[in-house]
């Protein structure tokens, strides 16, 4: 096994570094430092996109014959590394790296040339159709009904915790088509366009007073069945897939940046025991989800396949994310409290009330408590590990 990077590798990591500093605004800078969850607001990460596509970076996980630059596992970690150190905010996932591969795998060639150019660019914004009322962990029991007749389906129900669905003008949907056999049978996966009539988004605002999330209604909604991805009723077959780029590793680089902001807020706490036992226990979680991460890499590029560890470093990743931010929390101590979204604002000339540093603890410790649900929770990740690793 081979953590260190080669001199290929290092010659890279000065290519991105060099491209970095030159296409980095400080506006983007300043937007992704106070970036508090997975999403930045779209007016900003798309800037940052078109810059990325413009070079062919903007999805550093997909082949070369559907517009990605073809790198390496290390070269992607490399990138993420570099472009966590820069401030560098972060890309909506939900088309890039989610369903992108999907269409990838599993669409039609008329499906492949129609999306992906658009994902790529950005013109397609996307959001994720799974979780319902009542089916958030148990997804196989939604019950979004889509009821075919001709060449529509057609859609009642709602979803629930849609990440920018207020933005968004596609969507990739789980829905209802069959209720025979077992309740994954009778899944299908669609793909539509979020501005058909019959769709209403109403807003939902999370603890940290933020709107990135919604309900989605839909009233007899006619979708076409070219959007259909994959077999009819064969839905949960590309949803899983789905789920293998939601999880798994990449997390280190961040969470790194996030003890150095920790560290930076800890002037005058270093003297307390308890505070420094606390920053020690966080750093040796980092440094040793930094290594399984690089072990994967290495696995990897040898060829071989690293099994449950993507389930092991979603758990991990995500607690010690969790543990930084309650650190942080107390680091800032009664600023952690105020609520001044305005403050956190890029260019915002709102004065904010205490450090600058502290604006983001208590934003970021509401958003990422969802870290361990979103994905599969972690309670799930555990019973995978338990199967695959223990044999129970």
């Amino acid at each position: 096994m081979d953590l260190e990077l080669s001199s290929a590798d290092l010659a890279f990591q000065g290519e991105v570094r060099a491209f970095l500093d030159e296409n980095l605004t400080p506006e983007l800078r300043e937007v992704g430092a106070r970036q508090t969850s997975v999403f930045v607001e779209p007016r900003h990460s798309l800037v940052w996109q078109r810059i990325l596509h413009a070079k062919g970076w903007a999805a550093p996980s997909w082949p070369r014959e559907y517009g990605g630059p073809g790198w390496t596992e290390v070269q992607r970690y490399i990138f993420a590394a570099e472009c966590a150190q820069a401030s560098a905010p972060n890309l909506a996932p939900m088309g890039l790296r989610m369903v992108g591969p999907c269409i990838m795998r599993y669409g039609t060639p008329e499906q492949k040339a129609r999306y992906l150019p658009r994902i790529l660019s950005g013109e397609d914004y996307w959001c994720q159709g799974y979780s319902e009322p009542g089916s958030g962990s148990d997804l196989a029991s939604l019950q979004l009904r889509a009821v075919s007749d001709g060449d529509y389906y057609v859609l009642s129900g709602s979803k629930i915790w849609t990440t920018h669905a207020h933005h968004a003008n596609r969507m990739f949907c789980l829905v209802r088509t069959g209720a025979e056999g077992k309740p994954q049978a009778g899944i299908t996966f669609l793909l539509l366009d979020m501005t058909l009539p019959g769709i209403k988004v109403d807003p939902i605002i999370t603890l940290a007073g933020e709107h990135e999330v919604n309900q989605v209604f839909f009233d007899e909604v006619r979708v076409p069945k070219s959007g259909r991805l994959g077999e009819e009723n064969q839905g949960w077959t590309v949803a899983k897939y789905l789920l293998e780029f939601e999880r798994g590793g990449g997390s280190a680089p961040g969470l790194k940046v996030g003890l150095g902001r920790v560290r930076a807020m800890a002037d005058g706490l270093l003297d307390d025991p308890h505070f420094r036992r606390r920053l020690a226990e966080a750093e040796i979680a980092v440094e040793a989800i930094d290594i399984s991460e690089r072990r994967v890499l290495s696995a990897i590029a040898g060829g071989r396949n690293p099994g449950p560890a993507s389930s092991m470093l979603k758990t991990q990743g995500t607690e010690a994310l969790q543990g930084i931010d309650a650190i942080a929390v107390d680091a800032a101590g009664a600023y952690a409290g105020v609520h001044q979204p305005q403050a956190r604002e890029a260019g915002s000339n709102a004065e904010p009330v205490g450090p600058d540093h502290s604006l983001t603890a208590m934003p970021r410790y509401l958003n990422n408590r969802a870290a361990s649900i979103y994905g599969g929770s972690n309670e799930i990740q555990r019973d995978i590990i338990a199967r695959l690793v223990l044999g129970l």
